[in-house]
This record gives structure tokens, C-alpha cells and sequence, in this order.
């Protein structure tokens, strides 16, 4: 059973940064994928940013230029930096494990407030 747990989330005042982290209970190195996603209140849970086994990076339009996913192979910790932050970057932010064995975790989430 993979573990995943997120921490850094928090208020900011927009414009903001904050660096959210996922600290992983298994090798992510072995991991297909590690991610980001987030929920706001009434809306779906959408892809924020995803890093593949061999590193690839991509994001989702809203978030390009302003947020960078990153890992510590290491540490077995995943990264995520927000700068300049909106209020509509609002919501709960998970953090997402594809498996060697394809197998999909989840950790529990990290709420982010953006106040104008």
C-alpha cells in the first residue's frame, strides 16, 4: 500500500508563493507518474501538473509559468512551487501516484487559500 502525504498548504495574499509537498511511502524514481491535482468547492478535480518516470513535465494552461513540479528521488518527496498566486487557485491540492504496477494512490490533500 503506497502512502502519500501532503503538506505546505496554507492562506497567502494573492500574488503570493507557496511550496507544496508530498512525501511518498515507496521509490518514486519507480513510480510511472507522480502528480498534482486540485478541487475546488462545486468544481471536478483537475490535473495541475504531472512529472513522468523519465522526468517529462507538463501543466495545465491556467498554471504555466507560475507553478513548477519538481522531486527529490532521495527523499521520495514530490514538490510543487506556486507563485504568483490567484484566487482562483483556490481548492484542495492532492497528490497523485501511478505505480510501477500502474496501481492509481492518493493522498489525503492540503487545502490552498488565495485571498485577494
Amino acid at each position: 500500500q503506497v502512502q502519500l502525504v501532503e503538506s505546505g498548504g496554507g492562506e497567502v495574499q494573492a500574488g503570493g508563493s507557496l511550496r507544496l509537498s508530498c512525501a511518498a511511502s515507496i521509490s518514486i524514481f519507480s513510480a510511472n507518474a507522480m502528480a498534482w491535482y486540485r478541487q475546488a468547492p462545486g468544481k471536478q478535480r483537475e490535473l495541475v501538473a504531472r512529472i513522468t518516470k523519465s522526468g517529462n513535465t507538463n501543466y495545465a494552461d491556467s498554471v504555466k509559468g507560475r507553478f513548477t513540479i519538481s522531486r527529490d528521488i532521495a527523499d521520495n518527496t514530490l514538490y510543487l512551487q506556486m507563485n504568483s498566486l490567484k484566487p482562483e487557485d483556490t481548492a484542495v491540492y492532492y497528490c497523485n501516484c501511478v505505480a510501477r504496477d500502474y496501481r492509481e494512490y492518493w493522498g489525503q490533500g492540503t487545502q490552498v487559500t488565495v485571498s485577494s
